[in-house]
């Protein structure tokens, strides 16, 4: 695997299968909000319902089917130089416990003020926070 801003393990449920035995699309989309929540709680200090975000899109490429009940692994990464004044995009990997990459994605989410239903500026102690955890992950390793 490549090296992430930040990884999750999430347990493969039989229910995420569909009638072919594999993890059914719909199901990866949900496997990246865990990761994209996680992150935001672990990594920024936020949770997405209190900082105002919601996503403006997303998009999925499958590349290898799950087939059984185990352990994948989700690394996101922000691409800094994506960051906009009021949009970060994240850069997801979805693997298998053999390290096999089954799907990629991308996402942009919205820094949104709902009280005014209009977008807001991305706070600069976000972006300070992945930049602090990008450097501890990077001594630590």
């Amino acid at each position: 695997m490549d090296s992430f801003d930040y990884t999750t393990e999430i347990q493969v449920r039989f229910r995420d299968l569909d009638t072919l035995g594999h993890v059914n699309n719909a199901v990866y989309v949900t496997y990246l909000e865990q990761a994209r929540v996680a992150f935001l709680e672990e990594v920024v200090g936020i949770t997405p319902a209190d900082a105002g975000i919601v996503v403006a899109s997303l998009s999925v490429d499958y590349e290898q089917p799950v087939t059984t009940e185990n352990t994948i692994t989700v690394g996101l990464t922000v691409p800094m130089e994506e960051v906009g004044e009021h949009s970060f995009a994240l850069r997801y990997e979805v693997f298998t416990e053999d390290n096999s990459r089954v799907a990629t994605a991308e996402s942009v989410q919205v820094a949104y003020d709902s009280e005014n239903q209009t977008p807001r500026q991305i706070p600069e102690e976000w972006l300070n926070a992945v930049v602090a955890y990008r450097e501890t992950s990077q001594n630590t390793t």
